[in-house]
């Protein structure tokens, strides 16, 4: 192997990777406000896909088309919670955990029902050739996946650091009692992580749509793989997550590269399972958690 063509599997790495960081920002955005996973994470990134062709065939121009269903995916994740989840809040982690399960295959179910069972395209951001870089041919719409990405943790990382509603975030989930003691709305808290998540992963989906097509059944495969990048870099740290969802991006397409392209997928489960028996707080997580 040479070296143009192992740069160009990094390059594959590096895109899936930053689609992975995508998911697993959402991961941690509900994380960081409650404390559990949401495991309909993965049908927030169908639905910003699905949405975006169905606003292009409506006739929508391709970016309002996108931020439409952006939008659409957040409020959609508003609902979730509002109907679904604050109806229980007081159950604990297992039975909110399990709500998102189902959920996701609600959202999984009318969404093949509404725009059927075919895989959709969508048009590309910037039409064009490839761009070759030291022998690697890197699609236009990878460096919009790349920039969408950056913009997403340096924007998730102020919310975190440099504002109240970031370090209410972080309040809640340490402790939800705690968090109301203080004056904090936790309730309007949590919806609107759910809201910040959905819009996260819908951005994920309509930016890999036009690389790989979207359809009804992507978001299992996609809330695996951000759930694994989320376990690896760390759940609760933006920082964290991006990094967890380059290295495993990286992990799979080097094991094309000298593997084989069959133990591809398998990669997120072991990586998944190896971080949770040797480190559970992830590749940059604290054993500890900090005082807010």
């Amino acid at each position: 192997m040479n070296s143009a063509e192992l740069l160009q599997f990094v390059a594959s790495g590096l895109q899936n990777g930053a689609v992975y960081a995508l998911v697993a920002l959402g991961f941690t955005l509900v994380y960081a406000s409650t404390g559990i996973i949401n495991f309909a994470q993965g049908e927030f990134f169908m639905l910003g896909g699905m949405l975006a062709v169905a606003g292009v065939r409506a006739g929508l121009p391709l970016p309002f088309a996108a931020l439409a269903s952006v939008v659409l995916t957040a409020s959609i994740g508003l609902l979730f919670e509002r109907v679904a989840l604050r109806p229980r809040r007081d159950s604990g982690p297992t039975v909110l955990i399990i709500i998102t399960i189902g959920g996701s295959m609600v959202m999984k179910s009318l969404a093949r029902h509404a725009f059927g069972p075919n895989e959709l395209s969508l048009p590309p951001f910037s039409p064009g050739v490839p761009i070759v870089f030291a022998g690697a041919s890197i699609d236009r719409q990878v460096l919009w996946i790349w920039g969408l990405t950056i913009v997403a943790v340096v924007a998730l990382t102020f919310l975190y650091s440099k504002t109240k509603l970031g370090r209410a975030m972080r309040a809640c989930s340490l402790s939800h009692d705690a968090a109301r003691l203080m004056g904090i709305d936790t309730a309007r808290v949590v919806m609107i992580s759910f809201g910040l998540a959905a819009a996260l992963g819908a951005l994920g989906g309509v930016a890999v749509a036009p690389l790989t097509q979207t359809a009804f059944d992507v978001g299992s495969r996609a809330g695996l793989k951000g759930f694994a990048a989320a376990i690896l870099g760390g759940l609760g740290n933006p920082i964290a997550a991006v990094v967890g969802g380059l290295v495993l991006g990286l992990l799979e397409s080097l094991s094309v590269a000298f593997i084989s392209s069959t133990y591809k997928d398998a990669i997120s489960l072991v990586v998944l399972l190896a971080v949770l028996f040797l480190r559970p707080q992830g590749l940059l997580g604290k054993s500890r958690r900090e005082k807010v």
